[in-house]
């Protein structure tokens, strides 16, 4: 019987430190927050902020200088890399400003990158057309980017995303690059996998994108300043 984990990441005293040309930069500052399992949250901070480096240790692509980091209560801050890219490739889904698609590959190809480092490779070509399709691109499988609206290209990064069943979807600016429209759409569909169950935090300097988002967590110079319940 599988346990269910109520809080699914929690920070204590999350510091990392940059150094560039000799100098160290302190992209975030004894940073502690908890995230509960089926949250949607918005990390929220102008550009510098440290939003998106909080982004990368939340979803293991960047070690912490100091403090701890539990998920699903298990400690990981001493992980090795290897270690740490199981667990990535394992639980979470990224989701990038500039959708990060292979350029001379199919929409197909694209989504099924991710099972190419999974234990679970069954039905792969099958998995993938259905995440095209429930994302509104059952007609453009064969499609390259280059010939997909950008609002199209973020839905394949999402299908992308949904390939290993993840737990938790990282969006660093999702809608960054796209009109008011094809933005609404994307916030849609990463609304209604919360509704399913999906942790989701987005990173955004846009209060209205955060306010899709049920908590909003603000970050200014690599500290968390306020943190706040939305009305949805």
């Amino acid at each position: 019987m599988e346990i269910h984990i109520h809080m699914l990441i929690k920070l204590r005293d999350i510091s990392k430190i940059y150094k560039m040309d000799g100098v160290e930069i302190k992209a975030l500052d004894k940073v502690s927050l908890e995230i509960k399992d089926g949250e949607f949250a918005a990390i929220i901070g102008p550009s510098g902020s440290g939003k998106s480096t909080l982004m990368h240790v939340i979803g293991f692509l960047d070690a912490l200088s100091s403090g701890s980091y539990f998920f699903e209560d298990v400690d990981v801050s001493g992980f090795s890399d290897s270690e740490l890219a199981k667990i990535r490739n394992r639980k979470v889904g990224f989701i990038f400003q500039s959708f990060n698609l292979l350029p001379k590959t199919s929409s197909l190809d694209n989504v099924k990158l991710p099972a190419l480092y999974s234990k679970n490779k069954n039905d792969t070509e099958e998995r993938a057309k259905k995440l095209l399709e429930r994302v509104g691109l059952k007609d453009r499988m064969q499609n390259k980017p280059s010939q997909l609206s950008g609002g199209q290209q973020q839905r394949v990064a999402i299908a992308r995303s949904l390939m290993n069943d993840p737990q938790i979807i990282l969006a660093d600016e999702p809608t960054g690059n796209l009109d008011s429209k094809s933005g609404d759409e994307v916030l849609k569909i990463l609304t209604q996998l919360n509704k399913e169950g999906k942790t989701v935090v987005i990173v955004t300097h846009d209060q209205n994108v955060a306010n899709t988002a049920k908590r909003n967590i603000f970050i200014s110079d690599g500290k968390i300043v306020k943190d706040t319940l939305t009305k949805n």
